[in-house]
């Protein structure tokens, strides 16, 4: 344990929040952790509905988030038992799609690309060369173009096969309104970032058994004071020092949402707080089904969107050694259906499940268990968009997937930043 660096509030017990308090205490920092929800995790955390423990949408983690799966280690959750890992699949029901092979990352996306299922050899060729021309460019573009521009020269096929589904898997936002340097970023660190960058880590636990849990175990037997169900309400200058609700600490990271945030903030940096409470959002929709003898042909696969196809993908709980029978379908960039009204998409992605896989790929018939929608899940990743910096005022850092920094809104991000706040506060 490094020396004592003082007091540290941590207000928010999100990805991020977690990642902040437990890099502190490791850096020496005594920590109290505020959380207004009952346990920890955030946007990423399980949700009880009727005995069933379902996660609040449906989130996968790929192999590029290396910070992400150092924080599991470090308090005790396993990666390779938390979760199965593949190499990167987009595959439709009708067989069509693109999978990435195992070795060296340029070598496994030219035998992806060559291999790719329902593409000509024309329109494989004009993605690799698309693909060299933004290697060559350093993966680097004008910051107001939108990823449908980027990719205008691309068959449309290719478009709407892989990367539109990339698009909003990634930033959650449709191509057409998408940042293309953003999307460039987590390309060449995904696809390009090494062996098994690329891969996805399918969650075989809920997302509170990922880190949340066992994070609140490591950081109590580490002896940081945790507070659930607290909403601080005031925060207060106290000379070099600052007073949460009162009581005073050396340094705060608010690790709470951007709002919250904000509000906290706003006496202080006023310009910061105005930033930050300027983010548009982006719903996330998970209508999970059920069908006890079913099965996909993959734990996770590509779903055809249309007007009234709302979901881009399926995944197969019973494939990754989580619970059988179960079946998650997301709707990203869900904003247009969560106007519509939760039965309607619930609806409409029943007809889908029926009509994308077909009536006997559901013995028995597939039945609606629940939707859950997070209205904001994300902000909405486009061009140019303003972020607010990590530091607000002297030790007064803000930590958050919306902190500015090169990704859209993830689990890495967050997890990035609040690591980030504590070393700013060492630095």
């Amino acid at each position: 344990m490094a020396a004592d660096a003082g007091r540290l509030a941590v207000v928010g017990g999100g990805w991020a929040g977690i990642a902040a308090a437990v890099r502190a205490v490791q850096c020496g920092w005594q920590v109290v952790l505020f959380e207004s929800a009952a346990q920890l995790g955030g946007r990423a955390r399980r949700v009880d509905a009727g005995g069933l423990a379902l996660d609040n949408g449906q989130h996968i983690l790929i192999g590029a988030y290396t910070r992400t799966l150092a924080l599991m280690r470090s308090v005790g959750s396993d990666p390779r038992t938390m979760f199965a890992r593949r190499p990167l699949t987009l595959r439709y029901p009708d067989g069509r799609g693109f999978a990435l092979p195992p070795g060296a990352a340029w070598l496994a996306f030219v035998r992806g690309a060559a291999t790719a299922k329902g593409w000509t050899y024309t329109e494989r060729a004009r993605l690799f060369i698309t693909t060299l021309g933004w290697a060559l460019a350093g993966f680097r573009c004008e910051p107001q173009l939108t990823v449908a521009a980027l990719c205008a020269g691309l068959p449309a096929s290719v478009r709407e096969t892989l990367i539109d589904p990339l698009c909003v898997a990634a930033l959650n936002t449709p191509s057409h309104e998408a940042s293309a340097a953003v999307w460039l970023r987590v390309l060449r660190d995904a696809l390009f970032g090494g062996p098994g960058a690329s891969d996805l880590l399918l969650p075989r636990r809920s997302l509170s058994e990922l880190l949340p849990e066992p994070a609140a175990r490591w950081l109590a037997a580490q002896g940081t004071t945790l507070r659930p169900s607290t909403r601080v309400r005031r925060l207060e200058a106290d000379g070099a020092r600052w007073r949460v609700d009162g009581e005073t600490f050396d340094a705060v990271v608010l690790a709470c949402p951007p709002g919250e945030a904000a509000r906290l903030a706003h006496d202080f940096a006023p310009h910061w707080a105005a930033l930050a409470s300027a983010f548009e959002y982006e719903p996330i929709v998970t209508v999970y089904l059920s069908c006890r003898l079913a099965r996909l042909a993959e734990p996770m696969m590509a779903l055809r969107e249309g007007p009234e196809a709302p979901a881009q993908f399926a995944f197969d709980h019973g494939a990754i050694g989580a619970t059988p029978g179960l079946f998650a379908f997301v709707v990203s960039g869900a904003r247009s259906w969560v106007e519509r009204g939760l039965d309607a998409t619930a609806a409409a992605v029943l007809a889908q499940a029926r009509e994308a896989f077909g009536e006997a790929a559901w013995p028995g018939g597939v039945e609606l268990v629940r939707v859950l929608a997070e209205k904001r899940a994300t902000f909405r990743c486009t061009p140019g968009l303003g972020r607010p910096a990590p530091d607000i005022a002297a030790r007064l850092m803000a930590a958050g997937d919306y902190v500015a920094g090169p990704y859209p809104a993830t689990l890495e991000g967050a997890v990035c930043s609040g690591e980030g706040a504590v070393r700013r506060l060492a630095g």
